[in-house]
């Protein structure tokens, strides 16, 4: 299910509502952007191919047409401990060793919300900038990736070292702390990755996946909305 865009220059405020579209996808997915607040008492019109899936606080469902669907329809609960394991801030020394892709199988997701996931690059929401953690996918070799610095120079400015079977690193091994509005080129991949810092995410997942939304963390918005709809 792919997400829709995010709007330039979309501001939300992190303030509870009814319900919030974290992902749509189909013929009507420009009707319901990511982002979109919906009343409990609307009913959305769906046509077939379309998914819509809402976030509120009965936890995630997704919508599918065609239909005339309402948005107080019975979701997936979302448990709190899903949540908790997701956004928890120490949760990367528990996910040091990762999995390993072999032939078709699915490329294994982020177990936490803050790690800087390496396949991922565009704007990424961190909550300490000072103890970032990176995390890749495919973890049976060791790897090592090169980081250029903010700001277009292309100063080297260190490296990340993964050893074998393991999926996690640190940032402090880079020269260049990571500053909140700071851009940062990550080799071999070529990605650029824009850190936003969150001093204080919000606890409760509706609220999250607004600031996520308006600082335009779209991946992780993706991972959350998926966590949540499988939990």
């Amino acid at each position: 299910m792919a997400a829709s865009a995010l709007g330039a220059g979309l501001v939300l405020s992190a303030a509870a509502s009814a319900a919030i579209v974290v992902a749509s996808s189909g013929p009507s997915a420009a009707q319901y952007p990511v982002g979109k607040k919906l009343a409990d008492t609307d009913r959305i019109t769906l046509q077939a191919g379309d998914s819509v899936t809402v976030l509120d606080k009965r936890g995630t469902k997704v919508l599918r047409g065609p239909g005339r669907l309402a948005v107080s329809l019975p979701g997936k609960p979302a448990p709190n401990p899903v949540l908790a394991a997701l956004t928890r801030q120490d949760a990367a020394s528990r996910a040091r060793t990762g999995a390993v892709r072999r032939g078709a199988m699915p490329r294994p997701s982020s177990p936490n919300l803050w790690l800087v996931d390496l396949d991922k690059p565009g704007t990424t929401c961190v909550t300490a900038p000072n103890s970032v953690q990176v995390w890749r996918a495919e973890a049976d070799k060791a790897a090592t990736y090169r980081i250029r610095s903010p700001g277009g120079s292309g100063e080297n400015a260190g490296t990340i070292a993964f050893p074998a079977a393991t999926a996690t690193a640190n940032w402090d091994t880079v020269k260049a702390p990571i500053s909140d509005g700071g851009s940062y080129t990550i080799a071999p991949q070529g990605g650029t990755f824009r850190f936003v810092v969150l001093a204080d995410p919000p606890e409760d997942g509706e609220a999250l996946a607004a600031v996520l939304i308006e600082k335009g963390c779209a991946a992780q918005l993706d991972l959350l909305s998926r966590t949540l709809a499988a939990g």
